[in-house]
């Protein structure tokens, strides 16, 4: 039996982090696929993008979340984020060593692309931090598998996703324009490489119109840590009533609060805690 497999840390909580509030569909995937798991989330809506911060400013917001989903006692900790998960994943699984596990969104979308459409060629959405640091890519080499992918930075997106402002002839518009550039040309699959374009999966798709297989990381994600707490012998035993969730912001506003429902798909209380006092 692995030495980690105890019931007491099985009934610890996951941790979640973001750069704000579109980790919630990772959150969202999770609590679908793992309905006994509490959750503890929290959002650094006051350093939001982190698709155009440095790598040394990522890292240092990833090291104090880290800090207070610890002491939370969360037995896992999942960058919900593709920005984080590219610049901070190998420094945060250094601090938080043997206290917990650290889970990336990036891994378990390369090995389901390199099992799935080997030597195929598949595109990658995503903001311009993801893309430039070619995690994906170097990662998807060195798979050696065939796959021919490429990569084109969609930085309108997010905002417009933030807004509540797609499903639409305009947001439509935009999703074209994006979609036809000719790095995006002649593709099998496309990868969502960031966790707010799970809300615009249907107009990708309608977009598309089944020639592609567009890829919603979040479902991959859960699947991945739900098998690896098995694995272990962590999943969380069944609770008398349904788990009771926490959601941390960096910074509060209304709009963040309100926000939420589209991304988790229910109602949130979030709880204002300042990463730096």
């Amino acid at each position: 039996m692995n030495p980690l497999a105890d019931p007491a840390l099985a009934a610890r909580p996951i941790g979640l982090f973001d750069s704000g509030i579109g980790g919630l569909t990772v959150a969202r995937a999770v609590a679908r696929r793992l309905p006994h798991e509490r959750l503890v989330y929290f959002g650094d809506t006051a350093h939001l993008p982190y698709g155009d911060k440095s790598t040394a400013a990522i890292q240092a917001y990833a090291v104090k979340i880290c800090d207070l989903l610890l002491r939370q006692h969360c037995k896992l900790i999942m960058i919900a984020c593709n920005s984080a998960s590219a610049a901070a994943y190998e420094l945060v699984r250094e601090y938080v060593g043997s206290k917990a596990r650290v889970l990336n969104v990036i891994d378990p979308i390369v090995a389901h692309v390199g099992q799935r459409y080997a030597g195929r060629t598949v595109g990658l959405i995503g903001t311009k931090q993801t893309v430039n640091s070619n995690a994906y890519k170097k990662k998807i080499d060195a798979l050696d598998a065939g796959v021919d992918l490429r990569s084109l930075a969609t930085p309108l997106l997010v905002p417009m996703i933030e807004e509540g402002f797609f499903q639409n002839k305009i947001s439509d518009d935009i999703i074209a324009s994006y979609l036809g550039h000719p790095a995006l040309a002649g593709i099998d699959a496309l990868v969502l490489a960031c966790t707010h374009y799970p809300l615009i999966k249907t107009q990708l798709e309608r977009h598309y119109a089944g020639r592609v297989d567009v890829l919603d990381a979040s479902d991959v994600v859960a699947a991945d840590a739900a098998a690896y707490l098995a694995a272990q012998g962590l999943l969380a035993p069944a609770p008398g009533t349904a788990p009771a969730h926490h959601f941390y912001v960096s910074d509060f506003t209304p709009s963040f609060e309100e926000s939420t429902r589209l991304f988790f798909g229910q109602e949130v209380r979030l709880e204002h805690y300042p990463l730096w006092e």
